[in-house]
């Protein structure tokens, strides 16, 4: 399965909710409001999937079903986020700024 169009806006950090991801799916399917969350332990990422709830239950709007297509997703994300932190610390380092983008 092919991503593509991967998309990362970085939020403001809030209770470990670092960014929002979208993917494209084999030129066929939109997938948007992934948030990106930094690991408690702080040793990387992890991806959540949006949920609606209903009363007292919450239910999944998608998620990968097979672990390959999990991990081409998060590949894909990771190394967007991973450029937008490096290019946004660079863009800070130079201005001398220190502002989380929102």
């Amino acid at each position: 399965m092919k991503v593509s169009e991967v998309n990362v806006h970085l939020v403001k950090p809030r209770d470990g909710l670092v960014a929002f991801a979208s993917v494209v799916l084999d030129n066929r399917i939109y997938l948007g409001a992934i948030g990106v969350h930094q690991k408690l332990d702080g040793s990387g990422y992890r991806l959540t999937y949006p949920t609606r709830k209903s009363g007292d239950r919450s239910f999944h709007i998608f998620h990968p079903i097979e672990k390959e297509i999990s991990h081409e997703i998060e590949r894909a994300i990771f190394d967007k986020l991973t450029t937008l932190i490096n290019c946004h610390n660079s863009a800070q380092h130079l201005e001398g700024g220190g502002h989380a983008i929102e």
